[in-house]
């Protein structure tokens, strides 16, 4: 197989693990840290929403976002990203990796920025604004997080391409564990520089002005990251695979790939133009025969997979408070509540969702795909229906600890095999247009 591809592509497979993977895991990461802390930072805050924008006077509970508000400001962002996928994917394929990935980055530090900065004369008019911002970050997101993936398939070696992608997906985990700190310290610092009481001592001073700051304060935080990591996205080179297969420039790729792997590698004009001839589309029939099957199935598994562990995350606020980890809300000041949704959100973080992304960098390698797949849609089921079936056992509070263990395993092994689906797509080395 690899005396049949171009010499800089057959070089790219070949090269032995150099410091120029690691700077493309760290670059690329960066775009999966990003997303996940901008999709994920909106839940320790919604709450804190409710009881700034939403609370009635004389009210016998905390102020909440009314259900269809609540579903749009955890939801808006998800389908920018649905948009953004199809719109930045096809602009990847027009105008490269490199330009696009450093307009989705932009476009995420503005939204970020903006996010915190919703404005409007009522509440309706803050959340309206903060929906629209945030799905125009969404939108960013969707064309940062599978160009991410992509580019960083197209750098990496055979041998160890399974870790360096998984590796690069397993910063959407620090991603979330940030989100969780982010929240905690800011919370913390306002709670103690503005002390209130809780709701049911004095339910107009248990939201103290000030409270409006941690919310924007934990969404503007999203930009940092992105605006940080800019510079460095705009010094790589355009991958090999795309300079040379679909821009057809192989003396350009030739001379990247050259500095990238200080090794001499030599320009192939007249195999790039073989391979062009031999190039098919998306919508065509042979792709169909050749890839239509592998693209159906992982689309499909994502999509399954997902609707669980993004519902679970967004939501993990409502499940600790149903098993009674968090007090009710009438027992604490607006502040201190996102302090202890913040504090649990990062605890599950980090002892499930961070330790399943680095099990698979460990093992993917070693075990396969396939085997990691199956064993992480398994002992998903097998926890999920566990925690669902008993259900109200795990409310009483002698049992909370043993929710609260697989619950963690729930988020450990859907990170245990995310990662399958973006390797099983991005490593197969399609020989058609991109």
């Amino acid at each position: 197989m690899a005396g049949n591809q171009l010499g800089v592509l057959n070089a790219l497979d070949v090269a032995k693990t150099q410091w120029y993977h690691f700077t493309a895991i760290i670059i690329a990461g960066m775009g999966f840290f990003t997303d996940a802390y901008d999709l994920f930072s909106i839940s320790p805050v919604t709450k804190l929403l409710g009881r700034i924008y939403y609370h009635v006077d004389g009210a016998e509970k905390p102020g909440n976002l009314p259900p269809n508000v609540a579903a749009a400001v955890n939801g808006v962002a998800f389908c920018g990203t649905l948009a953004g996928q199809l719109f930045f994917g096809w602009l990847g394929d027009k105008l490269g990796r490199k330009h696009v990935y450093g307009m989705t980055l932009m476009l995420m530090v503005i939204c970020s920025i903006a996010s915190g900065l919703s404005f409007g004369h009522s509440a309706k008019g803050v959340i309206a604004t903060l929906c629209f911002f945030r799905f125009w970050l969404g939108f960013g997101i969707g064309g940062d997080y599978p160009l991410s993936a992509t580019i960083m398939s197209e750098y990496a070696n055979k041998k160890t391409r399974g870790a360096f992608i998984a590796a690069v997906f397993a910063m959407q985990g620090f991603g979330i564990l940030t989100g969780g700190i982010v929240a905690l310290i800011v919370s913390a610092a306002f709670d103690h520089a503005f002390p209130a009481p809780s709701y049911e001592l004095n339910p107009v001073a248990s939201t103290v002005p000030e409270a409006d700051y941690v919310w924007r304060i934990i969404l503007m935080f999203g930009s940092v990251p992105a605006a940080m990591t800019y510079y460095w996205r705009m010094k790589m080179p355009e991958t090999a695979r795309y300079t040379a297969l679909v821009a057809k420039n192989a003396k350009q790729a030739a001379s990247d790939m050259s500095k990238v792997l200080q090794v001499d590698v030599l320009a192939e004009e007249n195999r790039v133009e073989h391979e062009s001839s031999n190039s098919f589309g998306l919508f065509t029939k042979k792709f169909a025969r050749r890839h239509g099957l592998h693209l159906l199935g992982t689309s499909v598994c994502w999509f399954l997979l997902d609707i669980g562990y993004y519902s679970s995350n967004l939501f993990q606020k409502d499940i600790f408070s149903s098993i009674g980890w968090i007090p009710p809300a009438k027992t604490m000041n607006a502040i201190h509540e996102v302090y202890l949704v913040a504090r649990a959100q990062t605890l599950i973080a980090l002892c499930g969702t961070v330790p399943g992304y680095w099990f698979t960098v460990a093992l993917i390698d070693y075990i396969g795909r396939f085997a990691i797949q199956l064993m992480g849609f398994f002992f998903m089921t097998v926890f999920m229906f566990a925690l669902a079936i008993p259900y109200h056992h795990w409310t009483k509070r002698s049992n909370r600890i043993g929710f609260l263990v697989m619950y963690s395993l729930t988020f450990f092994f859907a990170n245990f095999r995310t990662q399958r689906h973006h390797i099983c797509c991005s490593s197969r080395d399609f020989s058609s247009k991109a």
